[in-house]
This record gives structure tokens, sequence and C-alpha cells, in this order.
């Protein structure tokens, strides 16, 4: 296998964690999560993405690159209420329904129709709530905050890849000269998977389990097939949704949320420079998830590390890097002038964080802006 493969995979595996490991410890915060759970949660979601990514190359040929659920994990940090045990049970359930999409052709055709506008609306409002956080960090901890966001902003001119990994970097070195407290005895200790018993709950399915289920697939698995057919490979969308979706239900049990198609990572993993003959860079697969096997076992050193640091750190790069998600929301969700005011009340009403019978904002703004759209049309089919 050619070095070059090898260091493409890295790149894109170090982008993957780095940039957004800091919002899955977010929702595993929001969770109310045991440190022996979180460890859990970011070692089994990166087996998953390691097992998932190796075994679909292998299958297909063709450089399939698996991600964790960036929007998912921002929309479980912005949820209030929910135990470990409940939002496992809406695990398994965006899990099955991500499977069940690529084995029931009519619910992909259902996915596809959803109004693009509405659910990139959806998402913008779930991103808003932890992008503000960034700024709100700078009157808690200006020494912190400041120079962390002028590096992003700074770094993202040269190379936007790698503004939020090199901010993270400086605000961890920021924070140990400012003084933070020793790393505990044990961070080094391996972890171990945790099982967690699901919880039924009806708000946890339909606030989490449904929403977490229609952003990975809106937000993540069409994005991450639009990259490989821009890449010039026919995206295996049956064999990635049954795969993706039965390892994310796997995972779900050790408190993990759903894994799916890469897009940006994926980007780094498809060009020619990882290999001149198109027809061998699906081994760029295997050697991802190499590397995400090592950033699996090496995670109790990393979440202590995290653990010890300003939470006014963790909040800022949380927030710096959803911008670039948050953006690429917005942007879908006005981008029609005949579904703008839709997508507007969508956005409003799931940032506002209100929950209607235990169930939270993003449902509610799915529905609000469906409501509207449906009127406006039938208002124009009479006109």
């Amino acid at each position: 296998m050619r070095f070059s493969m090898f260091s493409a995979a890295f790149v894109a595996a170090l982008v993957g964690y780095g940039g957004t490991i800091t919002i899955v410890l977010a929702a595993a915060q929001a969770l109310q999560a045991t440190p022996e759970q979180t460890a859990s949660w970011v070692m089994v979601i990166c087996f998953a993405k390691a097992i998932g990514s190796a075994s679909l190359s292998t299958m297909t040929r063709l450089p399939v690159v698996l991600a964790w659920s960036t929007p998912g994990a921002a929309l479980i940090a912005a949820s209030q209420g929910f135990t470990m045990p409940e939002a496992v049970g809406a695990f398994i359930l965006a899990a099955a329904l991500i499977v069940l999409t690529g084995l029931i052709p009519i619910l992909g055709r259902l996915i596809a129709s959803l109004p693009k506008a509405l659910g990139a609306a959806m998402l913008a409002g779930v991103l808003l709530l932890l992008v503000m956080k960034a700024p709100a960090a700078i009157p808690l901890a200006p020494q912190i905050a400041v120079p962390v966001i002028a590096i992003f902003l700074l770094v993202r001119l040269w190379n936007p890849v790698f503004a939020v990994i090199v901010a993270l970097a400086a605000g961890l070195a920021l924070a140990v000269v400012l003084g933070v407290p020793s790393l505990p005895p044990d961070a080094l200790h391996l972890s171990h998977p945790v099982v967690i018993t699901p919880a039924i709950s009806a708000t946890a399915l339909i606030s989490l389990g449904l929403p977490l289920y229609l952003v990975t697939m809106a937000s993540q698995n069409l994005p991450g097939f639009a990259v490989m057919q821009a890449a010039g490979y026919p995206p295996p969308v049956r064999p990635a949704l049954v795969v993706s979706g039965g390892l994310s239900g796997i995972a779900a049990l050790f408190g993990a949320h759903t894994i799916n198609m890469a897009a940006i990572t994926a980007a780094i993993c498809m060009g020619p420079d990882v290999h001149p003959d198109a027809a061998q860079r699906w081994r760029v697969g295997l050697a991802y998830g190499v590397w995400w096997v090592l950033l699996g076992l090496a995670g109790p050193f990393v979440l202590a590390v995290l653990s010890i640091m300003p939470p006014e750190l963790m909040a800022t790069i949380a927030g710096l890097a959803l911008l670039t998600p948050l953006m690429g929301a917005l942007a879908s969700a006005f981008e029609t002038p005949d579904t703008r005011f839709a997508a507007a009340v969508t956005l409003a009403t799931g940032a506002s964080g209100v929950a209607l019978f235990g169930i939270g904002a993003a449902f509610w703004g799915l529905v609000a802006g469906l409501l509207v759209m449906t009127g406006e049309r039938l208002a124009r089919r009479k006109a």
C-alpha cells in the first residue's frame, strides 16, 4: 500500500476527530453520560467507522469513507431532559430507519422528497444554538476565547480544513500556560465498552431518534454520496446505508450515536494524489480504518486531557467547528425564494428551544415549516 494512502487517511481521520470531538463530548454532557459511558461512546464509534470504512471499501472496491454524524451530535447536544438509556433507544431507532432506507426503496424516495430547504433549516436551528456559545464565551473567559477565535480566523484564511484543529491545539496550549489541573493518574488506561440497556421513551424517539435520522440522511449521507459521484465513483447507496445503519445499531448499545457517509473528509481520500490509479484508491479505506482504531484506543487519554480544560474553551471550539456546517445549512435553507418563509419559520422554531408535550424544538420546527409550506402551495394554486 502506498504511503500516500496512509498520509491521506491520517489527515482525513485527524480532521474528522480533532475538528468535531468537542461536539460529541457536548452531546454526552447533555445526556449526563458518566465518564465511562463517554469513553465507551467515543471508542465504539471510532471502531464502527473503522470497520464500516474498511469493509465497504473492500466489498465495493470503492474508496468508501465513513464519519460520525456531526449534525446528529449537535442535535443531541442541544437537547434537554433525556437520559443515556432513553438516548440509546433513540439511537437504535435512527439506525433501524437508516437500514430500512437502504432496504426499502420507497423510504429512500420519501427522504429524497423531503423539502431540502426545511431539512436544512431544521439543521440550522440546531446548529445556531451551539455556534452562539463561541462569542458568548468571550466575556466569561476572554484570555482564552479571544486568542482561539483569532487563530481560527487567521488559519482559515490559509487552509479552512485545519482551522479548527490548529485553534484547538492553540487553545490547549494556552490553557496549560494559564494553569489547568493535573491529569488523573489513570489517564493512560485503555477504555472498555459499556453496555447500556435502552429505555423506550416516546418523547425521546420523536425528539431525538427521528430528527437524528433525518439530519443524518439529509446532511451527511446524501452529501457523502454526492462527493463520491463528483469524484467519479458510483455511490454504493444500498450497501452503505445497510452497513452504516447496522453498525450504528450495534454501537448504540454502547452509547454511540450514528455513523454515516463522510463528505469533507471523504474528498481528502479520493484525489489523484492518493493514488494515480483511480481503481486502486479503494485501499485508502483500509488505511483510514487503521487510523480510526488507533484513535479509538487513544480515546481515554484524549478525553482526560479535554476534561481538565476550561469549559469556555470547549464551548468556543465546538461553536467554531459548527460555523461551516451552519453556513452550508443556511445557504441551502434560503436558496429557493418560494420556500424561504417556510424555512425561516422552521429555523426560528428550531432555534427557539421550545418543547411541547415533551417533544423537542427540532421536530416542531420541521412540522411548522411543512404546515406553512403546504398552506403557501395551496394558496398559490387557488390564486
